[in-house]
């Protein structure tokens, strides 16, 4: 629909100036009557008032929620709510997965894995520096009659207490340092007799790691574990997008949706004075011009 123009034209028949100015001073003392930013002096039209960040919150709420209501095609929030499901399936699927592979490995290591074995078998594989190696950087930690203590005080402690008395801490800390430290690599039930080392190549360097087959066995069942809870964050990682994804997309489609139904009018005035030859001054009158 292209633009329309009201023109409201206004002679003076006889021209004076003191005509205009009252006619001036009369219109602005009818505008300024008038809050113009008041919107009770407008008609509004409540059903173009939208919200896109309905749409958006839905979508981060549940994927695809928020393009349901943008009336979008059946297949965008079918895809965005499918791979919520996938990943919600997955993410369960690989940490039940994982969950039940470390309790394996951790009863696997409770087997075939003492403090007395490692005490004693440290001797036999490192008999220059035993306690050296007892006294290390990484500890386990101990429990004797309710007291605490750590493993760079075992051989005091076993002086002092029987083994029945001593029992090491099996925590988070105690299964990973058993499989990622050579120093404890003697309290393995095979660490008497066939321990062995291998050459482990780094960036810059090359690395020594002592193991058993026990060790090497646990070794895999901990990195199977541990792939298996990685493969879960990955999970919880990629939901994270699609929730976001799925908003901003929404959000997006619905600002672009309101643009094309809105029809915004856009309203010009002018005003400007009609010549009269026959007049003083050459003033025949005043025309407003209102462009819309």
């Amino acid at each position: 629909m292209g633009k329309k123009d009201v023109t409201i034209l206004v002679f003076f028949l006889d021209f004076k100036m003191k005509s205009i100015i009252q006619l001036v001073i009369l219109i602005n003392v009818a505008t300024a009557q008038m809050n113009l930013y008041d919107l009770n002096h407008y008609h509004v039209n409540r059903d173009t008032i939208n919200y896109p960040s309905n749409a958006m919150i839905k979508s981060f709420i549940i994927p695809g929620w928020g393009q349901f209501q943008n009336n979008d095609p059946i297949w965008k929030s079918l895809t965005f709510l499918t791979f919520e499901i996938v990943g919600l399936s997955l993410m369960i699927d690989y940490n039940k997965r994982g969950e039940e592979v470390r309790k394996i490995f951790e009863t696997f290591a409770d087997k075939h894995w003492t403090l007395e074995r490692w005490y004693n078998n440290t001797k036999a594989i490192f008999p220059n520096r035993w306690e050296e190696v007892l006294v290390v950087t990484h500890k386990l930690q101990i429990l004797i009659n309710g007291d605490y203590y750590y493993t760079d005080q075992l051989d005091y402690l076993n002086n002092n207490y029987s083994w029945n008395e001593i029992f090491v801490i099996r925590d988070r800390d105690f299964y990973e340092n058993i499989g990622k430290y050579d120093q404890f690599v003697g309290g393995w039930s095979d660490a008497n007799t066939d321990w062995y080392w291998e050459e482990k190549q780094l960036e810059d360097s090359t690395e020594i790691v002592i193991k058993t087959p026990l060790k090497a066995d646990y070794l895999d069942q901990r990195f199977e574990s541990n792939k298996m809870l990685d493969m879960a964050k990955f999970s919880i990682t990629a939901l994270l997008f699609n929730h976001v994804i799925s908003g901003l997309e929404a959000v997006l489609t619905n600002q672009k949706q309101s643009r094309e139904k809105l029809n915004p009018t856009t309203i010009e005035t002018d005003v400007s004075l009609l010549y009269n030859p026959y007049n003083p001054g050459g003033v025949g009158g005043v025309a407003f011009t209102i462009n819309f």
